[in-house]
C-alpha cells in the first residue's frame, strides 16, 4: 500500500516559499504569475492503517499550528480523511521528486521517527514538492518555470500533475570488473580514453599508467584506473601548484630566498620549483611561528589557542557541484569542512562562508547555455549553507558575500570550519595490524568522479556528463559520527582517522596506507542503492563517512560507542606493512598497486608563465555609483548609490537565515 501526503501551510496563511519564487520567476523572465502555493509530498509504502497514518500527519510530518496534512492512498481506494483541495482554475500543477538513486536524508529521517514512534508499519518513504502556480500561462512557459526554478534536472525530475515516487531499493553491489587494455594506444587514443571515463588525466599521465601496467605484463582493471586517476587529479594532489613553471621575463622582484625553490636560468628567465613550495609553504616556514602545530599535512591546519587547547581551521571550495545543483553543493561543502574538523580529531564549533555569484538582474537572454541563473544558484548556495549548519547545531559566524559577471558561469564557494580539541590528542599514524573501520553513512552512487570531476573545467555539457558528481548531505547523520569521534579520541581508540572527501574510500585508505600497506574488502561496505560496481563503491564521495584506524583490541569498544550514537560501523579490512594497495571484491582481487607508484608516479607537470607587470586600479565601485546619479556633485544621491550596491548593501536576510547564535559562541 502506498499513501501520499500532502502538507502544505493553512490557506489563511501567506506562503513565503511560493512568494520568492514569484520573485525568482520575475527575474528569470516569467512574467504572468499571479501566485504560487507550495506543498511537500511524502509518499508512504508499508502496511499501515488510518490510526498510523493520522498519527505520523499530525506528530511528525506537519506543523499543527501552520500547516494542514491531507493524505490518501494511491490504489484507488479513498481515504477516509480525504480532502479534495481544489485548485483555483485554471491553476497548472507541478510536482517535483528526486531522481531513482538521489539520496533522500528526508525520507530516511522519516523512517528513523516512525520508528521513534513505534510505527512499524512503514517500510519505504520518498520525498517531493508541489507548486500550484496561477496565472495568464501557457504550457510551455510552464515548463521553462519548471525546468528553470522549481526543478534541477541533474538529480530531480518533474511533471504536470501528480508525480510517481521513486522508492530506494534494496541495496545489492554487482561484481563486475573491466579490464582496459592500454597496450598500443598513442596519445589521442589514451586522450580520448581519458575523457570518455571522465578521469581528468593528460598525456604524459595516462602514458605513464600505460608503461607501468605494460611493465606488469597486464591490463589494469577499471578499479585500478579510478584509483590511479583520483589520486593523481588536480583537487587531490594540486598538480599546477607543483608544477616545474619556466618565467619569462624575470620580474623585477627576487621570488624566493631560497636557490632550491627559485632559480634563475639566463638572462630574462626564472625557474619556479612549484608555486605552492616557492610561496605559500616557503612563507609559513619562514615565518616559523611556533604555535603552528600543523600545516600542510592533515585534514586541517592546526594553531595554539592557550596552555591546554589548540583550534584547528579549514576552508576549501565547492565551486563545480554549486554550479551543478547549489543547494547540494553548497550543503556538502559544509559537510565536508566539518568532516575535515573530525579528521584532526577536533571537535566542530563554528563555519563560515565567502560566496561570489553573478549579477541578481542578469537578463536570461545573457545566460551561457546549460548554465543555472546566479539567482537560482544564490537561493540555492544559502539555503545549503542553513541547512547543514543549522541542523548540525553549529553557528555560521562570519563570511561575505560578493558579485561580479565573472561569477555568472562558475560561482565561488568558500565553506569554512573551525575546531576545538586538547592539545595532542590527534594520532596520526596507523600500524601494520589495525583495522579498517568506517563509520557514518552509507555508500551511493552520489559523488562518483569527484576529484576529477573538481578537476575540470566547467562546460555547458558538464551537468550531463557529471551528473553523479553531485553529492546530497544528511547532517544528521553526520552529527552522529561527529560524536563518535570525539568520544573514540577521549578514549584513545584509534590510532589515525581521515574523512571520505573526495575519491571516498580511494583516497581516505589510499592515503592513510600511503608509508605500510593495507588489504580492504568492498563487499562490506554499507550501500544505498542497488547496482553498484566495485570501482563505484571504492571511488564515491558519498558523504557522511569517516575511516578510522583502529587496533583490534579496541574495536569492540568502539562499536558500542557507534550503537548508542546510531551510527553504522563496518569493519572493512586491515593495514600491513607490504606497501601494496590490495582491494577485493568476494575472492577476487581488484586492485593490486604499488603504493609507491599510486603516490610517487605522477609525471611532473612542466609550465610556462609570462610576467606582466599590473595595470593601474582605477575604482571602478566608485564609476558605477557614479553612473547611477544624475549629478556628480549630488552627494546624497551618490551616498545612495554606493549603498544599493549588491557587494554594500546588507546581508541581513541571509546572516538571519544561519543560527549564528548556537551554541553561546
Amino acid at each position: 500500500m502506498i499513501i501520499r501526503v500532502e502538507v502544505a501551510l493553512d490557506r489563511r496563511l501567506p506562503d513565503p516559499r511560493g512568494e520568492g519564487l514569484i520573485q525568482d520567476a520575475a527575474g528569470l523572465g516569467v512574467v504572468g504569475v499571479a501566485s504560487i502555493r507550495t506543498a511537500d509530498l511524502v509518499f508512504l509504502e508499508g502496511e499501515l492503517g488510518a490510526q498510523d497514518i493520522e498519527r505520523l500527519c499530525a506528530e511528525l510530518l506537519s506543523d499543527p499550528v501552520t500547516q494542514v496534512a491531507h493524505w490518501r492512498r494511491l490504489d484507488g481506494e479513498p481515504a477516509p480523511a480525504e480532502d479534495s483541495q481544489r485548485e483555483p482554475e485554471g491553476a497548472w500543477v507541478v510536482e517535483v521528486g528526486l531522481l531513482p538513486g538521489v539520496t533522500d536524508p528526508v525520507a530516511d529521517q522519516i523512517c528513523y521517527g516512525a520508528q521513534l514512534l513505534s510505527i512499524a508499519g512503514l517500510k519505504r518513504t520518498a520525498t517531493g514538492q508541489r507548486y500550484v502556480i496561477s496565472g495568464h500561462l501557457n504550457e510551455a512557459e510552464v515548463h521553462r518555470l519548471a525546468q528553470r526554478l522549481l526543478c534541477n534536472q541533474v538529480i530531480q525530475h518533474y511533471r504536470l500533475g501528480p508525480l510517481q515516487p521513486h522508492f530506494p531499493q534494496p541495496a545489492a553491489a554487482r561484481a563486475d570488473v573491466e579490464l582496459i587494455d592500454l597496450n598500443g594506444l598513442d596519445d589521442d587514443a589514451l586522450l580520448a580514453l581519458s575523457r570518455r571515463r571522465l578521469l581528468s588525466l593528460d598525456v604524459a599521465e595516462m602514458t605513464a599508467i600505460r608503461d607501468h601496467f605494460a611493465a606488469l605484463g597486464r591490463p589494469p582493471s577499471d578499479v585500478e584506473l579510478e584509483t590511479l586517476a583520483q589520486t593523481w587529479s588536480e583537487h587531490c594532489i594540486h598538480k599546477t601548484f607543483k608544477a616545474l613553471i619556466t618565467l619569462r621575463p624575470s620580474p623585477p622582484f627576487p621570488l624566493s630566498q631560497s636557490s632550491e625553490r627559485g632559480s634563475e636560468r639566463g638572462e630574462g628567465e626564472w625557474l619556479i620549483d612549484g608555486l605552492l613550495r616557492t610561496f605559500i609553504r616557503a612563507t609559513t616556514e619562514k615565518v616559523a611561528k611556533p604555535w603552528v602545530r600543523s600545516a600542510f599535512v592533515d585534514n586541517a591546519g592546526i594553531i595554539d589557542f592557550d596552555d591546554e587547547y589548540e583550534v584547528s581551521f579549514k576552508i576549501e571550495t565547492h565551486n563545480h557541484p554549486s554550479a551543478l545543483e547549489p543547494f547540494g553543493g553548497a550543503n556538502t561543502g559544509i559537510g565536508g569542512v566539518v568532516r575535515d574538523i573530525l579528521g584532526v580529531s577536533a571537535r566542530p564549533i563554528a563555519t563560515t562562508d565567502v560566496l561570489c555569484f553573478g549579477p541578481q538582474d542578469l537578463s536570461f537572454d545573457d545566460l551561457p547555455p546549460g548554465m543555472l541563473h546566479p539567482r537560482r544558484i544564490m537561493s540555492g548556495v544559502v539555503a545549503g549553507i542553513q541547512d547543514y549548519g543549522n541542523k548540525l547545531g553549529l553557528p555560521t559566524v562570519s563570511g561575505a558575500i560578493l558579485f561580479d559577471p565573472g561569477y555568472t558561469a562558475n560561482p565561488l564557494v568558500y565553506c569554512g570550519c573551525v575546531g576545538i580539541a586538547p592539545k595532542g590528542r590527534h594520532p596520526r599514524q596507523a600500524h601494520p595490524g589495525d583495522r579498517v573501520v568506517v563509520i557514518g553513512g552509507r555508500t551511493g552512487r552520489d559523488g562518483l568522479h569527484g576529484a576529477t570531476f573538481s578537476s575540470t573545467a566547467l562546460t555547458h555539457e558538464t551537468g550531463v556528463i557529471a551528473g553523479s558528481a553531485v553529492q546530497i548531505g544528511d547532517p544528521i547523520t553526520e552529527k552522529g559520527a561527529l560524536e563518535v569521534v570525539v568520544a573514540a579520541r577521549d578514549e584513545g581508540l584509534y590510532t589515525a582517522i581521515t574523512d571520505c572527501g573526495a575519491g571516498g574510500l580511494s583516497s581516505a585508505i589510499g592515503e592513510m596506507a600511503a608509508r605500510l600497506g593495507v588489504e580492504v574488502q568492498l563487499e562490506d561496505v554499507p550501500l544505498k542503492y542497488p547496482g553498484l560496481a566495485p570501482w563505484e563503491i571504492w571511488l564515491s564521495e558519498a558523504q557522511e563517512r569517516m575511516v578510522l584506524a583502529v587496533p583490534p583490541q579496541k574495536l569492540p569498544r568502539l562499536r558500542e560507542l557507534c550503537a548508542r550514537f546510531d551510527v553504522e560501523l563496518r569493519d572493512l579490512g586491515q593495514f600491513t606493512d607490504s606497501g601494496r594497495l590490495v582491494v577485493r571484491y568476494g575472492e577476487r582481487v581488484v586492485t593490486d598497486l604499488d603504493l609507491d607508484f599510486l603516490h610517487g608516479g605522477l609525471p611532473r607537470r612542466r609550465m610556462n608563465a609570462i610576467w606582466q607587470p599590473p595595470p593601474g586600479l582605477t575604482p571602478v565601485l566608485v564609476e558605477r555609483a557614479e553612473a547611477r546619479t544624475t549629478n556628480q556633485n549630488d552627494s546624497s544621491g551618490l551616498l545612495l548609490a554606493l549603498l544599493t550596491h549588491p557587494d554594500i548593501a546588507s546581508k541581513e536576510a541571509v546572516i538571519r537565515r544561519y543560527d549564528h547564535e548556537v551554541q553561546a559562541g
